[in-house]
């Protein structure tokens, strides 16, 4: 939230700026052992972009009408979609601070920006190859995925009259993840209010976003620094090990996996985890002699977790 020096909030801004970008840089990373995943050609970077504005100049345009250093929304939006073309990197983080120093530095009396954009995920398609030898991914037809996507936020702040980032958030969210097997809930408390069956082994489907801050948010902009750390990775690391574990409940699943993911980005200062319990409601039980189970979807209210990691954790040994 932006505010000024006075703790007044103050900001104003465009919402749903959607920006096509074709061809943009590609993105090359390192591989890690739970992804395949080693970089993006970028040849559809697709965002929807959130951008707000304040500065202690503006106050007047709340308090007296006054119009005068006001930078209309649409023209913010012409700003955003103009200036994601000049881009010159291969980032979501890397195109939000490019944006923000760009619009600072072309109006001055602007103190903070404060934006967040949602990637826009398409996906290859295989199509027939022109050599005749089988399939291969097409380079001109893609699929609109609606499934889980990438995101981030960025706040800068003008410090000794240049932007800084002040803060940054990057994220994947919408993973929904059902494991049909080899998870259970037990040894809860036990009372008068309780009514849940113990589980010794459940189908467990959450939904989850994950989340991370890096310790030099200079890592998040430039990959070419090689230390940029993609969501598709992150999204992968938490498939292998809700694939590994046998979890005693969704709290100690997401735990292990910020451990895992801590453990592989030490450039990372810290992982965030909001997840929701959607557990599917059996009708009919599977048995030892038959996995065949039927279920359907449960009802509300659903319960969620939330919790932060940070490197600290790495050295506690769970304590």
């Amino acid at each position: 939230m932006l505010k000024l020096r006075s703790g007044r909030t103050l900001y104003y801004g465009k919402g749903d700026v959607l920006t096509y970008r074709t061809y943009a840089n590609p993105l090359s990373v390192s591989a890690v052992p739970e992804s395949a995943y080693t970089g993006d050609s970028n040849v559809i970077f697709a965002h929807n972009v959130t951008f707000a504005v304040s500065g202690e100049q503006l106050l007047t345009s709340f308090t007296e009408g006054d119009n005068s250093l006001v930078v209309a929304t649409d023209s913010m939006k012409n700003f955003i979609l103009r200036n994601t073309a000049a881009y010159e990197g291969s980032t979501t983080e890397g195109l939000l601070a490019f944006i923000s120093r760009k619009f600072m530095d072309r109006y001055p009396h602007i103190d903070a920006v404060e934006l967040s954009a949602d990637r826009i995920p398409f996906q290859t398609l295989e199509v027939t190859s022109q050599a005749g030898s089988g399939l291969e991914p097409s380079s001109l037809v893609y699929r609109r995925s609606h499934n889980d996507h990438a995101s981030a936020s960025m706040k800068l702040v003008r410090k000794d009259g240049a932007p800084r980032i002040d803060s940054h958030e990057c994220a994947i969210t919408d993973l929904q993840l059902i494991k049909v097997s080899g998870s259970s809930f037990y040894g809860f408390v036990r009372d008068e209010y309780t009514t849940l069956p113990e589980s010794y082994d459940r189908p467990l489907f959450i939904f989850l976003d994950i989340f991370w801050k890096y310790d030099q948010a200079d890592d998040a902009v430039d990959a070419g620094l090689g230390r940029y750390v993609p969501a598709e990775q992150i999204r992968d690391i938490t498939h292998n090990v809700f694939h590994e574990m046998k979890s005693p409940s969704i709290q100690f699943l997401i735990y292990h996996v910020g451990r895992r993911i801590l453990t592989r980005f030490p450039q990372l200062a810290e992982v965030r985890f909001e997840s929701n319990n959607r557990t599917w409601e059996t009708i009919v039980d599977n048995t030892e002699n038959d996995p065949a189970g039927v279920y359907t979807e449960p009802r509300p209210p659903f319960g969620f977790q939330g919790f932060t990691m940070t490197q600290e954790d790495l050295t506690t040994d769970g304590e």
